[in-house]
């Protein structure tokens, strides 16, 4: 047996159960502590980005988007896959702050990353922050993004919305929660252009191999 946090956690097999239009769910056989080996679902899921947006006058942009999955409406920051290949991080960020809510930024940094649920799956996001807003051309809206709705809060308001239950999208409560401790305990951010190691590639990388073999 290894000592703790040495185990290299090999993965011994692969198998493709399902690849659809924004995520595929593999079987990996994984070599635990002791030899034994386990199961282990993963969902492959293409990277994502957010824009914590946030205007002249202190207000957060909040978008209220129907999610099906859930029924319901949520309090979110303006968000999308990375699922065009090769396509920049901010680029990415830039264009759905602009598509979902007709804002550009002339400010960028890097507020946040996360790795929303690794459990059981490699989705994860990049929360930007922009500031110094302005008008853009928005695109026309179509699907649930015809229905969204365009909310501003005092950053103060949003921190208590997430706290009291109000916000609960996690891409959401990170950014707000980020840019508030951030600005309390005037902590640096990174440039717009910091690495991101942590950026998953393993469902675009798959669905491009997929266009190459048909």
């Amino acid at each position: 047996m290894s000592e703790p946090g040495t185990h290299d956690f090999r993965t011994v097999s692969s198998r493709l159960v399902y690849s659809g239009a924004i995520l595929a769910l593999r079987l990996d056989q994984v070599e635990m502590p002791g030899g034994r080996i386990a199961e282990r679902e993963v969902i492959e899921h293409h990277g994502a980005v957010a824009v914590t947006a946030v205007d002249a006058d202190g207000n957060v942009v909040l978008i209220n988007q129907y999610r099906h999955p859930i029924g319901r409406r949520l309090l979110e920051l303006p968000a999308g896959l990375l699922d065009k290949p090769g396509e920049d991080p901010l680029d990415a960020a830039r264009r759905e702050l602009a598509e979902e809510t007709g804002l550009a930024a002339h400010t960028w940094s890097v507020l946040v990353d996360v790795s929303l649920s690794p459990g059981f799956t490699d989705e994860a996001l990049r929360v930007y922050l922009a500031t110094d807003l302005y008008e853009t051309d928005r695109p026309e809206p179509e699907l649930e993004e015809a229905d969204i709705e365009i909310v501003r809060m005092p950053v103060s308001e949003a921190v208590r919305a997430a706290l009291s239950g109000e916000i609960v999208n996690a891409t959401a409560v990170a950014g707000v929660l980020a840019l508030s401790t951030a600005r309390t305990g005037d902590l640096p951010l990174r440039p717009a252009d910091a690495p991101w190691p942590g950026m998953p590639t393993a469902f675009l990388d798959r669905k491009a191999a997929q266009r190459d073999n048909s």
